[in-house]
């Protein structure tokens, strides 16, 4: 067994800290760091900027070549659009359902409640879902697009075998 016992916390309760790891002398040279340089490149050059993003809008759109992709610039448009899409056809089937079901009454009036009740329950599940769906969706886009451009800009950054 040693007689080493740790050092005493401060008083305020906090733990000691770790003890430092040896400065070189001043004056003395260091070894250069081994392994690959900072940013994961293998060769000592620096990486070359992603194209997806130094080119304008219209320059990537009528870019026939298809190495930058705008998907990512215009999700949020898509899920703009599409959330509008949905609370329109949210409004329409809502009042298209009440005015059955009001309509349904004067005939019977058990059924127009339940085309009521249908209604109410039924249209915003449905618009909830169709969200969630859309949501999904241009996610799974976005996370591909992201995938391809990040698999570029590796391969740019390695060098051949």
């Amino acid at each position: 067994m040693s007689d080493q016992t740790p050092p005493p916390a401060d008083p305020a309760g906090h733990p000691p800290a770790p003890p430092r790891p040896p400065q070189p002398a001043p004056g003395a040279q260091t070894p250069p760091p081994s392994g690959p340089p900072a940013g994961g490149a293998q060769s000592g050059h620096a990486p070359k900027p992603s194209t997806s993003f130094g080119q304008g809008f219209f320059g990537a759109l009528f870019d026939i070549t298809f190495r930058t992709f705008i998907t990512r610039r215009l999700a949020t448009v898509f899920y703009v659009v599409g959330l509008v899409v949905i609370a329109i056809a949210f409004l329409g089937y809502l009042i298209a359902g009440l005015v059955a079901g009001f309509g349904a009454m004067r005939f019977d009036v058990a059924t127009g409640i339940l085309l009521l009740l249908g209604t109410l329950v039924l249209v915003p599940v449905l618009s909830f879902l169709a969200v969630i769906v859309l949501r999904f969706w241009i996610e799974a886009v976005v996370a591909l697009i992201a995938v391809a451009e990040n698999t570029g800009r590796t391969a740019e950054n390695t060098e051949s075998v």
